[in-house]
């Protein structure tokens, strides 16, 4: 059976009501059931996984300067964009696509690490914007080599390697996880 997964990132400023999303917290792991989207049958993907960082923030400022910032930072789910083939997909795959997941997390963390050592100054929403943009794309980098370097979840020696890896870098971040 040839296998193969596909990360798709979906990075949005604010997060749409109508689209239902599932947070990332430690004490939820995906199921099968989380994958509604349409299954795609012109590819040999067996999964894929569409989760993305949501970010917003707001500026407050007096007539002459800014005065302080808030940040909302999410790692989200999206299971009408994440689908998978139910007489290919397994439990290994599963945890294959629920560390895709947990990549998410670990570069929301970073970007929350990032942000809490922001000083407030007159081009704050300049430094927010390109700090958003660095993180999406260590997070597609990641994403493209979490694949290449485990197969898409073939490699079983680096699956477990990156799963123990994702885990410990996680566990550096702790201070910036998700809050349930």
């Amino acid at each position: 059976m040839f296998l193969r997964c596909f990360f798709i990132i979906f990075c949005i400023l604010t997060l749409h009501k109508e689209e239902s999303t599932i947070a990332w917290s430690e004490s939820y792991t995906l199921s099968w059931d989380d994958f509604k989207g349409p299954i795609k049958k012109d590819t040999d993907a067996v999964a894929t996984t569409a989760s993305g960082i949501t970010f917003s923030y707001s500026i407050k400022k007096t007539s002459v300067e800014v005065v302080g910032f808030k940040t909302k930072i999410q790692a989200h789910f999206y299971p009408k964009k994440s689908w998978y083939k139910p007489e290919q997909a397994d439990n290994h795959i599963l945890a294959h696509e629920q560390f895709h997941f947990n990549i998410t997390e670990l570069h929301t963390r970073k970007f929350r690490q990032r942000v809490a050592q922001l000083q407030v100054s007159s081009n704050i929403s300049k430094q927010l914007d390109k700090i958003h943009q660095e993180i999406n794309q260590e997070l597609s980098s990641l994403q493209k080599q979490y694949d290449a370097e485990t197969d898409f979840s073939r490699n079983y020696e680096m699956q477990s390697h990156w799963q123990n890896h994702i885990e410990t870098e996680l566990a550096k971040l702790d201070n910036y996880k998700s809050k349930e």
